[in-house]
């Protein structure tokens, strides 16, 4: 009984994303379809056989010394930030982008990137039915976590039309960084966590498809390049130069969007509880969402316990629930413990809509950014429905 509620949850967060899509007419059934098949055997491939997690855990890893390059640097300038038992949001998060954008930035320069994004982009191309570049962009954002990506990706965001780039803010709320990967897997079990990360990519791609399908000409699907159009590049030391100051003000734009983001939500918070102390963000997300956390195929208990896990999730962070949870995980069932883990593995809250409003603000132009802005629902939402669709599918092989 409970899978065919999983079964039917499944169906019905889909049913969501079409209900509330803006333009249901032009939605791309086709992709949508290869997609969700395409899911649906990674969710089976991960939960099934332990070569499948070994697979993301090297590719993270990867992606995760990078970050730990960055640290060295870090710790050249502020040594007391990096040596320490726990960094903080800014060094561990932040700081980073430093190194990974001139990086990045450099192999757009020497033409590396963009080349790869042209050549996995069609083959991603090729399997989604999605464009090159939201195709590249969802294996990117997998391992360079959603600010990185977007930042390393600014030639392409500042020379694509508005309706995209609201596109690629919608997926940026569903994914995790590689260097904290290593992090989840020592709090919550390790098979879920790396079943979630490939299928949050792929349902971030659903999703978006549902809520904001956007139609592209053939031309318009390209790879931007520095010298598009005929122009001449700047020396190479100028482009370093001004990669790095637009990677240090980007930092800060960020930093000061989450600080504001989560202020205002504790203000909120504490004014609610000025009503009753019971009412919070997180019990009245928490009832808004049981439905959906029944619908994952959990008895009324463990779904109301999920539920408001849930709503702490949404106003806080995975970490907050993840500290909470981890030493009395092993009481619910094996079910419970899937569902809930592949949920909480996501960027997908308020404190992240603060982030990705604020890179965006340091990338693109006024235009873009008021679109952008105008959507923070939809963004919020989107990422609900990619980890309500993830973990749907990861329940369905996990009893």
């Amino acid at each position: 009984m409970y899978f065919i509620i999983n079964l039917l949850g499944v169906l019905i967060f889909l049913a969501v994303g079409v209900l509330l899509s803006k333009k249901r007419k032009d939605i791309h059934w086709r992709g949508v379809g290869s997609l969700l098949a395409l899911n649906v055997f990674i969710a089976w491939f991960l939960t099934s056989f332990p070569i499948g997690r070994d697979i993301v855990q090297a590719a993270a890893a990867g992606f995760t010394w990078l970050v730990s390059v960055a640290y060295e640097g870090i710790a050249f300038a502020f040594p007391d930030w990096v040596h320490v038992p726990q960094m903080n949001f800014f060094t561990s998060a932040l700081l980073p982008i430093l190194l990974v954008v001139p990086l990045f930035d450099i192999l757009t320069y020497i033409g590396f990137l963009p080349f790869v994004i042209k050549w996995i982009g069609k083959a991603l191309a090729f399997l989604t039915h999605e464009p090159k570049f939201e195709s590249f962009f969802a294996i990117e954002m997998m391992f360079l976590g959603n600010t990185e990506a977007l930042a390393v990706s600014n030639l392409q965001l500042k020379r694509m039309k508005a309706d995209r780039c609201l596109t690629l803010a919608m997926m940026s709320m569903s994914c995790v960084t590689a260097a904290l990967i290593g992090v989840y897997t020592k709090m919550m079990p390790a098979e879920f966590i790396l079943t979630a990360v490939p299928l949050n990519v792929i349902n971030a791609l659903i999703v978006t498809n549902l809520l904001h399908p956007v139609k592209i000409t053939e031309e318009e699907d390209t790879v931007a390049r520095l010298d598009d159009g005929g122009k001449e590049r700047e020396p190479f030391f100028s482009f370093l130069g001004n990669s790095i100051l637009g990677a240090g003000k980007l930092v800060l734009i960020i930093c000061a969007n989450v600080i504001a983001f989560v202020a205002l939500a504790k203000l909120i918070d504490m004014l609610l509880v000025l009503i009753h102390p019971a009412i919070t963000l997180e019990n009245i997300l928490g009832c808004i969402m049981f439905p959906f956390a029944w619908l994952l195929g959990l008895d009324s208990t463990e779904a109301f316990a999920l539920a408001q896990y849930m709503g702490t999730k949404l106003v806080t962070n995975e970490f907050v629930v993840m500290l909470s949870v981890q030493d009395i995980l092993s009481t619910y069932s094996r079910h419970m413990q899937g569902v809930l883990t592949v949920f909480i593995t996501s960027f997908a809250n308020f404190s992240t809509l603060g982030m990705i409003i604020g890179c965006f603000k340091g990338l693109v132009d006024d235009n873009k950014n008021d679109l952008i802005s105008r959507n923070v629902g939809y963004m919020l939402l989107s990422g609900i429905l990619v980890s309500l669709l993830s973990a749907g599918l990861a329940g369905l092989f996990i009893w």
